[in-house]
C-alpha cells in the first residue's frame, strides 16, 4: 500500500488532497502544526496524524521517526504555506515589502518546503516509487508575472518553489518530483478570495500525487496541463 504525506493537511487543499488519496487507497499521513485541529481532521478522514511544524527542526525530526517506525514513505506533498498581508489585510505590493516580510513567508513556504524534503528523503529513496508534488502557485510563473496580482512575497517564494522542484528532480532521477498549480481556491490563505473549491483545487495535486514511475518529472503543471515557467 502507498503512504502519504501530507504537510499542513487539517483544512484547504492539504484536507481535500488527503481525502481524495484516501479514496484512491493510500494511507495518509495528515501533517499539521496544532495537536488539536490535526488529531481531529484526521479522525475524520481516517487518516494517520502527525504533528508537524515545517519551520521547526526537531518537530520535523519527529515527524520522520514517527513514519519511519510505522513503515516508512513513498509520497510526500509539500502543501503547507503562506501569505502575509497588512494589519489592515491589504496585499502587500511592491513599495510596502519589507524584509522581515519576505523572511516569515520565506521560512514557512521556502526553506519549510526544503526542511521537510531533507528531512524526508532517505525514507523516499527507499521506495520502489517515490514521489513529491510542491504545491506552488500559478503566480509563480516569470512568463505571467506581468499579469495581475499586485503581491510580491508570496509569488517569489513560489516561484523558489518551482526552482527548487527543478533542481531536486534532477538530483532524484528515480523519483518524481513536480510543482504544481491548484488554482485560485477559496482557502484561509486568500481570505476565501478564490472562485473555486477545496476539492477542485486539490484535483492536481492528487493526481500527480498518484504518478507512477513512467510519469513526468522536473514539471511544472495545473489541471490542464504544463505551465510556462
Amino acid at each position: 500500500m502507498t503512504t502519504t504525506l501530507i504537510t499542513g493537511a487539517n483544512k484547504g487543499l492539504g484536507h481535500a488532497t488527503a481525502r481524495r488519496l484516501i479514496d484512491a487507497g493510500h494511507t495518509v499521513y495528515l501533517g499539521a502544526r496544532n495537536v488539536e485541529r490535526g488529531t481531529a481532521a484526521a479522525a475524520e478522514l481516517g487518516a494517520r496524524f502527525v504533528q508537524l511544524d515545517v519551520t521547526d527542526d526537531a518537530s520535523v525530526a519527529a515527524a520522520v521517526a514517527t513514519v519511519e517506525a510505522e513503515g516508512g514513505l513513498d509520497v510526500l506533498v509539500n502543501n503547507a504555506g503562506i501569505e502575509v498581508r497588512s494589519p489592515g489585510g491589504a496585499i502587500i505590493g511592491a513599495a510596502e515589502l519589507t524584509a522581515d516580510v519576505l523572511r516569515e513567508v520565506f521560512e514557512t513556504n521556502v526553506l519549510g518546503l526544503v526542511r521537510v524534503t531533507h528531512a524526508f528523503l532517505p525514507l523516499l529513496e527507499r521506495s520502489a516509487a517515490g514521489v513529491v508534488v510542491n504545491v506552488s502557485s500559478g503566480l509563480a510563473s516569470l512568463a505571467l508575472a506581468g499579469k495581475g496580482y499586485p503581491g510580491v512575497a508570496y509569488p517569489t517564494s513560489k516561484t523558489a518553489v518551482n526552482m527548487l522542484t527543478v533542481q531536486f528532480a534532477k538530483a532524484f532521477p528515480q523519483m518524481r518530483i513536480n510543482a504544481v498549480e491548484p488554482g485560485y481556491t477559496a482557502t484561509d490563505l486568500n481570505q476565501h478570495e478564490g472562485t473555486q473549491t477545496v476539492e477542485q483545487g486539490s484535483e492536481i495535486i492528487a493526481r500527480m500525487a498518484l504518478l507512477g514511475p513512467d510519469g513526468p518529472t522536473g514539471g511544472y503543471f495545473d489541471a490542464a496541463g504544463p505551465l510556462p515557467w
